[in-house]
């Protein structure tokens, strides 16, 4: 497939809608090099195709990203410890928003601080400023939340 521009890329994945059933399945097999499958509906197709178009052209998910997907693929079901997550470096500061208060926390070798107190992770920090049980690494933004 060519390289796009992003204005090109653009005016491509809006014109997608407008196609006729036998021109996307042309697109799919340009695009997936592979027939289309069967009973797909055409509003997964058009959202399969522009994926993988914006894909090709801006770039796909990363390699962890990828694994844990296959590995989703052939358990048939997600583990919470095959989930990547994001490693945070030593004196890294975390700023965070909440009810219109900044909170700012370094992380250290060993655990968080912030407030001058040292804490073991960011959940009991995240649960500090809620008040209630939080992901650390979710209340943070360094990871995204489930669906």
């Amino acid at each position: 497939m060519k390289r796009r521009t992003n204005s090109s890329l653009a005016d491509e994945l809006a014109r997608l809608p407008s196609l006729d059933r036998s021109a996307l399945i042309a697109a799919w097999k340009t695009a997936y090099g592979a027939e289309l499958p069967r009973n797909i509906s055409q509003p997964l197709m058009l959202r399969a195709l522009a994926y993988r178009m914006q894909a090709q052209a801006l770039g796909g998910l990363k390699s962890s990203m990828q694994r844990y997907l296959m590995k989703i693929a052939e358990d048939g079901h997600a583990s919470r410890a095959a989930i990547p997550v994001t490693q945070v470096k030593s004196g890294t500061r975390l700023l965070r928003e909440w009810h219109g208060v900044s909170h700012e926390v370094t992380v250290l070798d060993d655990g968080v601080h912030y407030k001058g107190q040292r804490y073991r992770s960011l959940s009991q920090v995240a649960q500090q400023i809620t008040g209630a049980k939080w992901s650390g690494p979710l209340f943070f933004g360094l990871k995204k939340g489930a669906a």
